[in-house]
């Protein structure tokens, strides 16, 4: 899954139009026009599609939380230049104030098992010898459980 992809899936599971997914942006200190957050939001073949950067996709889940759970010490986090899976997994579990028991729902939820081990894998430090890489599928099955919890009739 692309950073693209996922802003997209928020984007539908949130119900946000471009002026709030702006506003989502300006919350980490980050100014986008309304044409850049519906080139990110577009289709990969389609045409004016474009990648979203790393860097402005941590941003965009930084503002994420602070929207959700207000900004920590009045403080704008720092956007990470390189995302993977887990960092995106660690910050909407933040956005979202997940536990583990919940996101294991929203995963069975989506018809995915995952144990609590298995999760807790995902959010070592990459130098931890039981660190695992979030792979494209744990994703993709968390996204449409988060979908299925704020948008269960359009789903």
């Amino acid at each position: 899954m692309t950073p693209n992809d996922v802003l997209r899936s928020l984007r539908y599971s949130l119900n946000v139009h471009d002026y709030g997914m702006m506003d989502i942006f300006a919350l980490a200190g980050v100014s986008v026009s309304k044409e850049q957050v519906a080139s990110w939001l577009k289709k990969d073949e389609d045409e004016g599609f474009a990648a979203i950067s790393d860097e402005v996709m941590a941003s965009f889940l930084n503002g994420l939380i602070i929207q959700r759970r207000g900004a920590k010490d009045g403080v704008i986090p720092q956007p990470e230049k390189r995302l993977n899976h887990n960092i995106m997994l660690r910050k909407l579990k933040i956005a979202f104030d997940l536990k583990d028991d919940d996101i294991i729902a929203l995963l069975e939820k989506a018809d995915f098992r995952l144990s609590k081990s298995e999760l807790s894998a995902f959010f070592r430090r990459p130098d931890h010898k039981h660190y695992r890489e979030c792979q494209d599928q744990v994703l993709r099955y968390f996204l449409r459980g988060i979908q299925l919890k704020f948008r269960p009739a359009a789903s």
